[in-house]
């Protein structure tokens, strides 16, 4: 027997259950328009709000029964051929919320609910921390559709072999896996590719995951992911489908929405585990296993009420494509290509997508950081949406001003200068006119600030903020100055990893070579203030993020003075790094209990 299989690839909209569901409806719409539709189509992980929803979860969820009576409907609105979906939620099941996956059967009448799927393995650590807000799911198990049997394994579920090899002892012929998963590493890759794109190194850690659970099993598998960005998470793409040997039938692209399908042939199961029996040996040696899954026998257990929404406006089909190295010792190496596509496309997704500008507004020092902030937003959104605005005070560099200039004549983007020294000196002329440099610098970058601020209200054009990762471990900027921007594209790049990506697209050498200034006062450079290099600097604080005690670093090469000297400013400095310490006096204090995303 034969089964068409798509994977949709597309960018949920963040806790807005109907326009997810119009964007669910416009891919029906688009594949009920090909010559021979999927009979199967999967989406991804908690596609109906997004995955980091934090304690809104409860205002997410809905129930597996009312989210399929919408399916239907929005089945039917758009004239869709009958087919099986398998969509990811937030569900409210038995007064508890859950990250489930339905599968669902449609066909022009009551949809015919297959399975529901609940996560069992939630992940809480780094920037997850799902078990503060969703119950864990009970049981793996396969179960019957109208060609044969399948399993859902959600995201994190098939890292944990012992789930694929459940699900195939229960019979399951294709693994169905919806995920979330953010984007992680832009180190070059030490392997190639078939066509030579670049990928993320999370990409490439689950083609290798799914293709040993399929290998191991004899089993199909089918990855969903999402693209798109939640609050500066990349979510990456790279959906796929597997053969039951482990070979890669096809992939979808890095970052952009695809629908990729499969002919998948269920003679190849039969013949993968003649040649390769380990399920046959796993299933003689422990007969017993399976009862550990919890297998529900063919008992669906899902609640059925729910908001309805009115689909009688069916969306229009959706358009999306259809997809039928060396070893690295550099810990802070970078792949300069998917790194600037990556940071390219998050600046298009949270200007444009999430906040509704067309243009923005960037501060040039003449520095490197702002200019490749620069060159980034006009390769994202065109040289004519980019404004570069020179703030020069008196005692400014006169290179740091022809850099701009040279810069924004490069790049082609609109330049604005002006010159903040009569409002600064106004300023400290009425508080203090015998401030030290210091304090005479806090007042210049916070003014540039207002500057930037207003000339956003003017032009309707969003501030993009250039600070490094480096500066901000150090809290070597002005607090409610520099770091004020709402969108910054190079907080997580080290200052070395700048240089990489700033000679890769394209900015002068002279800017990308000179010494690191705040140039606040004459003759101040980043590394003199700091009292160590910026590679050195970078690579300490790599370690210490990573988890690496001193001494460990100090093996590594690293002097034992450098080492104590950086970890003291990062660890004296976590305060800049967030918002004002207010008083917890209530039970639902703002980021303690009322947990929202900032792109909620």
């Amino acid at each position: 027997m034969k089964l068409r299989v798509a994977a949709a690839q597309i960018k949920p909209a963040k806790a807005d259950y109907a326009e997810n569901l119009r964007t669910i409806g416009g891919v029906l719409g688009a594949v009920s328009l090909w010559d021979s539709p999927p009979d199967l189509v999967l989406f991804p992980e908690t596609i109906m709000s997004g995955l980091f929803v934090e304690a809104g979860v409860r205002e997410c969820a809905v129930t597996a029964g009312g989210l399929c009576n919408d399916l239907a409907a929005m089945h039917s609105a758009v004239g869709a051929p009958p087919l099986d979906v398998v969509v990811g939620f937030y569900e409210e099941f038995g007064n508890r919320y859950f990250n489930s996956a339905v599968y669902v059967t449609l066909d022009r009448g009551e949809p015919l609910i297959r399975h529901v799927h609940r996560k069992v393995f939630l992940p809480t650590y780094g920037m997850f921390d799902e078990k503060r807000f969703v119950n864990h799911g009970r049981s793996v198990s396969a179960f019957d559709t109208g060609w044969g049997r399948a399993s859902i394994l959600i995201c994190e579920d098939v890292w944990h072999s012992v789930t694929g090899a459940l699900a195939a002892l229960d019979g399951a012929q294709i693994v169905l896996v919806p995920s979330a998963a953010p984007a992680r590493g832009i180190g070059p890759s030490p392997e190639s590719t078939e066509d030579g794109i670049p990928r993320p190194a999370s990409v490439r850690t689950w083609e290798r995951m799914i293709r040993r659970v399929a290998d191991e099993n004899g089993v199909f598998v089918v990855l969903s992911q999402p693209v798109g960005f939640e609050a500066g998470k990349a979510f990456q793409g790279g959906s796929a489908i597997v053969a039951p040997n482990g070979d890669l039938i096809v992939r979808a692209p890095a970052f952009d929405e695809a629908l990729i399908v499969a002919d998948v042939d269920f003679d190849a199961i039969s013949r993968t585990r003649t040649e390769e029996p380990m399920l046959a040996d796993l299933e003689n040696q422990f007969a017993g296993l399976l009862e550990l899954s919890g297998s529900e026998s063919g008992v669906v257990q899902f609640d059925v009420e729910g908001p309805s929404y009115d689909v009688s406006q069916a969306p229009t089909p959706g358009t999306y494509p259809v997809v039928e190295s060396p070893e690295v010792t550099d810990p802070l190496a970078i792949d300069p290509e998917l790194t600037a596509r990556w940071l390219e496309a998050f600046i298009e997704d949270e200007v444009v997508r999430r906040r509704g500008f067309e243009k923005v507004v960037v501060g040039l020092s003449g520095g490197v950081d702002s200019s490749l902030t620069a060159a980034l937003a006009a390769r994202a959104l065109g040289p004519e949406n980019v404004i570069g605005v020179r703030m020069p005070y008196r005692t400014s560099s006169e290179d740091s001003l022809e850099h701009a200039s040279m810069l924004a004549e490069k790049l082609g983007i609109e330049l604005v200068t002006v010159d903040i020294s009569a409002a600064v000196d106004a300023f400290l002329k009425a508080a203090d006119d015998q401030a030290d440099e210091t304090r005479r610098g806090n007042v210049m970058a916070r003014m540039r600030m207002i500057t930037l601020f207003d000339l956003s209200a003017k032009h309707q054009a969003l501030p993009l903020g250039s600070g490094n990762k480096t500066e901000r471990l150090f809290g070597y900027f002005t607090w409610h100055g520099d770091d004020s921007p709402p969108i910054n594209p190079l907080g997580d790049l080290f200052k070395s990893q700048i240089w990489a990506l700033a000679r890769y697209v394209g900015v002068p050498e002279g800017i990308v070579t000179k010494p690191p200034s705040a140039d606040l006062i004459r003759g101040q450079t980043d590394e003199a203030d700091l009292g160590i290099p910026y590679p050195k600097a970078d690579r300490i604080l790599h370690w210490l993020l990573s988890g690496y005690r001193p001494s460990q670093i100090v093996d590594f090469g690293c002097e034992v003075a450098e080492v104590e000297l950086v970890r003291t400013m990062l660890n004296r400095t976590h305060w800049k790094r967030h918002l004002p310490t207010v008083a917890m006096v209530s039970d639902t204090a703002i980021g303690e209990s009322y947990l929202r995303p900032k792109d909620y």
